[in-house]
């Protein structure tokens, strides 16, 4: 029971990670806020409860600060404090390509979601994990952080490289304020966000000849990784930059 007692703030719980992460933490002893902008986010809370655990849902389109702010006084008001957030939420969108055939509104709409949903929750967490007396901060980044994509989606490395500087300036200025703030940066994962973007095995085995690993990661191997960064197990760390990605950005080739 890592995360026992404590009140955790998770964006993007409708699938995926997201609700992988929220189930894993309520397993944990966590009281779960779960933030998404769809119905499906109420499943995500059902199933906690059936388990046992203890959740409640709020709508929160990461892209609009207010709401991000109604996401937190959430939290603070029922469960009464913040202890950990993971910013998580995110979008890849179909037409995201190489510089030139991306379109302005895909650029501007997923840096809306990516980088500036990524802002405005460590910007209303930060003040509410002060009056908590500390708290951890994990931001969703990704692999493409750190390397160039095989397959090009320039807005969505774009937003990803900002998240991880982000989290790096962030935790620096908070060290001192018992707030750790890291990056957790998957590899190429079997969720839906993914395999609609890769949409043909032509695509898939594209990506896939990068990974040494030879699979897609899942959705609860990154919930696991997360569940490391919000617990104590991780109170010597902040600023880093977890990669979580079957060893993608440690290879120079993959064997045949």
């Amino acid at each position: 029971m890592r995360l026992e007692g404590k009140v955790t703030l998770i964006t993007g719980t409708a699938s995926g990670i997201g609700r992988a992460t929220a189930l894993r933490f309520a397993e944990e002893g966590a009281r779960v806020v779960a933030a998404d902008i769809v119905d499906a986010n109420d499943e995500t809370v059902e199933m906690i409860r059936a388990a046992g655990g203890e959740a409640t849902a709020v709508h929160a389109d990461v892209s609009d600060d207010a709401e991000v702010a109604l996401a937190v006084k959430a939290a603070e008001a029922t469960y009464g404090q913040l202890d950990v957030a993971f910013n998580n939420a995110g979008i890849m969108l179909a037409d995201d390509a190489d510089a030139i055939a991306t379109s302005e509104e895909t650029i501007d709409k997923t840096l809306a979601v990516n980088l500036k949903g990524v802002l405005y929750g460590c910007r209303h967490q930060i003040p509410a994990m002060r009056r908590a007396g500390g708290g951890s901060i994990i931001n969703t980044a990704s692999f493409v952080a750190s390397v160039g994509a095989a397959t090009p989606q320039i807005a969505y490395t774009a937003s990803k490289g900002a998240v991880l500087s982000l989290t790096r300036e962030l935790a620096v200025i908070h060290a001192r304020e018992n707030i750790r703030v890291n990056a957790l940066s998957p590899g190429p994962l079997r969720t839906e966000l993914l395999m609609s973007y890769l949409d043909t095995d032509e695509k898939r085995q594209r990506r896939l000849v990068h990974v040494p690993m030879g699979r897609f990661g899942e959705a609860a191997e990154m919930a696991s990784a997360a569940l490391f960064l919000a617990s104590d197990d991780a109170s010597y760390m902040t600023g880093a930059n977890l990669l979580v990605d079957g060893g993608l950005t440690a290879a120079y080739v993959t064997p045949e």
